[in-house]
Formats: C-alpha cells, sequence, structure tokens
C-alpha cells in the first residue's frame, strides 16, 4: 500500500525520499520470521519499483528442501510469483539474488558448483520467457560470501557478484571480497 495509517512499517516510498535506490525484497528473514509469502513478495517488488528503487529479489531453499531436490521448484515458485504478477519484463529493472537459507549465517556455503546450478538455472528459466532479459539479468550470490570463497563463487560464468550480510560488518574480511571481484 502507498498511504496509510502503518506504524512502524517504512513505505518503499518513503525509502526513497530518503535516498535509498536498492531495496531487498523476500529475504529469507521476511519470509520465515516475518510471514511474508510469494503473494507480499511480488506486491513489495511492485511497490519498489513503482517508488523507483531497484528491488533486489532474494530467493532461495531451506536445508530440508534442498535435501529433498526441491530447490529448482522452490526457487522458481518463488520467482514466477513476481514474473506472474509483473511480467519477465520488469526483471530488467531489478537484481536477483540467490541466498539458499541454510547458508545464512551458519557458516555453511554453497560450493560454487551448487551456487553456480541454481544460478545457471534461474536465469534460463528468465531467458526462456525472455532472451535479452536473461542474459542481462545480474544474478548475485548471498550465502555465507567471505573473502576465502569469493573468488571462486565470482569466478563462476552465472554468478555475477554477491549480495553480503555479515562479512560487511568486518572490514578486512569485506575487503577481502571486493578485491575478489
Amino acid at each position: 500500500m502507498d498511504v496509510g495509517a502503518f506504524t512502524g512499517e517504512v513505505s518503499a516510498g518513503m525509502v526513497a525520499e530518503f535516498g535509498a535506490r536498492f531495496a531487498l525484497v523476500g529475504h529469507s528473514e521476511r519470509r520465515a520470521v516475518f510471514g511474508d509469502t510469494d503473494a507480499v513478495v511480488a506486491d513489495k517488488f511492485g511497490q519498489a519499483l513503482k517508488s523507483r528503487l531497484v528491488p533486489i529479489l532474494c530467493v532461495g531453499e531451506t536445508l530440508a528442501e534442498r535435501e529433498s531436490n526441491k530447490t529448482d521448484e522452490v526457487v522458481w515458485r518463488q520467482l514466477h510469483a513476481v514474473i506472474e504478477q509483473h511480467g519477465v519484463m520488469r526483471l530488467s529493472n531489478a537484481i536477483l539474488a540467490y541466498e539458499p537459507v541454510w547458508a545464512i549465517g551458519t557458516g555453511k556455503t554453497a560450493t560454487p558448483g551448487q551456487a553456480e546450478e541454481v544460478h545457471a538455472f534461474l536465469r534460463g528459466s528468465v531467458e526462456a520467457l525472455d532472451k535479452e532479459v536473461g542474459l542481462n539479468l545480474s544474478v548475485l550470490y548471498g550465502g555465507s560470501v567471505k573473502k576465502s570463497n569469493a573468488g571462486e563463487l565470482f569466478g563462476m560464468p552465472n554468478i555475477d557478484g554477491g549480495l553480503i550480510g555479515g562479512a560487511s560488518r568486518d572490514a578486512e574480511e569485506f575487503l577481502g571480497i571486493w578485491n575478489a571481484l
């Protein structure tokens, strides 16, 4: 919603008014802790675009989903909710981030090969709908990126960079990630 009495909430318009350029939507913590459904994430994606923010759409699976070989199904469902509501062309104004929930804050990280598989699946799925959008889509990896693994992750053909969380609080660690780009 654009306006109204929503105490404690911050709208995309308010954030944009203060000079923000990007908005995370669908982050695993919002999905798990605050109950953001795929439909809510799609709505927030639209609000970000409407407020001229670049949405960073986060998708990712839990450990149970990975172990049940449901990774592709889960990330496609999350991405498809946005495409269904806004169209594939709107991804031209967005960034996609794969953040395996099982690797956030746990110290576990997807191997570069595991991350690449999901990134290739995501890019290929978008390319199947619109080749140009898929080829130009930025897809970031966001699952415990550290200076020790950043070079290998960023060396993968479908990983365009990182969505850095905890490591951004440590200057030496973050600089090491930066230098891996």
